[in-house]
């Protein structure tokens, strides 16, 4: 069984109450996964999210069939499979937008989302608490990304002429 005290380590479930926690307990597994292996892969139905307790987690996204770029390294007490707490359109679940793969032994904590966004619809102060916390987790790797995209875009020698002049 899984204590309160490991799931507050985890940065999204560190505002809810003792309470919020208690009614998590029942619903997450404790994973293991090692080195190299991948927790899920880019346009798999998104079943499960995630959370870092132990090792280190890579986001990649494939570019081509031959080249692969990593957009994010996951720490512990972070988390992964935020696609899981969005419901798709035709089908019950929406797709992994990345791969997660791990770059060390490491343990999650999964849950079922559909069994977590149950919870968050029975609880819908625990509901809006998760949901803060992926609107700022989507912001902040849209704001990375736009970051990213600007400076290569500058960096590229036709519009680098284009600055200067």
């Amino acid at each position: 069984m899984i204590a309160k005290s490991e799931l507050r380590r985890i940065v999204i479930l560190g505002y809810l109450t003792d309470s919020m926690l208690e009614k998590l307990i029942p619903i997450v597994e404790r994973t293991h996964f090692d080195e190299q292996e991948y927790i899920f892969r880019q346009g798999q139905l998104a079943e499960k999210f995630y959370m870092l307790n132990r090792g280190k987690v890579l986001l990649e996204q494939s570019i081509s069939e031959k080249m692969t770029v990593s957009i994010e390294s996951i720490r512990p007490g972070y988390s992964v499979g935020w696609s899981s707490l969005l419901s798709g359109g035709v089908e019950p679940y929406s797709r992994y937008t990345s791969d997660a793969i791990c770059t060390e032994p490491s343990e999650l904590f999964a849950l079922k989302s559909d069994e977590l966004n149950a919870l968050m619809d029975e609880d819908r102060e625990m509901g809006y608490l998760i949901g803060q916390r992926l609107i700022r987790v989507i912001a902040r790797r849209l704001r990375h990304r736009t970051e990213q995209f600007l400076r290569i875009i500058k960096q590229h020698p036709d519009i680098n002429n284009l600055i200067i002049e």
